[in-house]
């Protein structure tokens, strides 16, 4: 049977990939964790999946970064695994992976039913404001939980589903 985000259940486990060793995911009950020993290269796919591949040869100061042999691929082998399986690519705002994938911006949906989803990670913890766009497919754009900012820091955007 062909698995992809359309025919998966919706009680599964998520495969989250290109992580910290110290990742909190590793605490999270419903989460198949890759970090760099475990390679998410090797993930073997056949579920929904939260990717952060490295983004240091896409962002803003990438004229700075010594990327490993190969690194900078992994932010397209990702994309290619989140249109197929269905979650959630993690980057941050500024990265050229947008332009150079073709992603849609914020408030359009693409050919996979992807579509960008800018936030700011303090909203859920963590210590830095760090502006952050999420490409998600399997998910449309109304189907959501709720994600607004806190008071006082605007919120975010969601694209109005495109009539077929």
């Amino acid at each position: 049977m062909k698995r992809d985000a359309f025919t998966l259940p919706l009680q599964q486990t998520v495969a989250v990939l290109f992580v910290r060793a110290d990742s909190t995911y590793k605490t999270l009950p419903g989460t198949d964790v890759w970090d760099i020993e475990r390679d998410a290269k090797l993930w073997p796919g056949g579920a929904p999946v939260v990717a952060h591949p490295p983004c240091r040869a896409w962002g803003r100061l990438r004229q700075f970064a010594k990327p490993r042999k190969g690194e900078r691929l992994l932010a397209t082998w990702s994309i290619r695994q989140v249109r197929r399986f269905g979650g959630v690519l993690e980057h941050p705002v500024g990265s050229l992976l947008w332009k150079k994938a073709g992603l849609p911006p914020p408030g359009e949906v693409d050919r996979y039913g992807g579509w960008t989803l800018p936030i700011h990670q303090n909203w859920w913890g963590h210590r830095a404001e760090k502006a952050t766009l999420l490409y998600i497919v399997g998910c449309a754009p109304g189907d959501t939980p709720p994600h607004s900012a806190p008071a006082g820091r605007g919120h975010a955007r969601r694209p109005e589903p495109q009539a077929n």
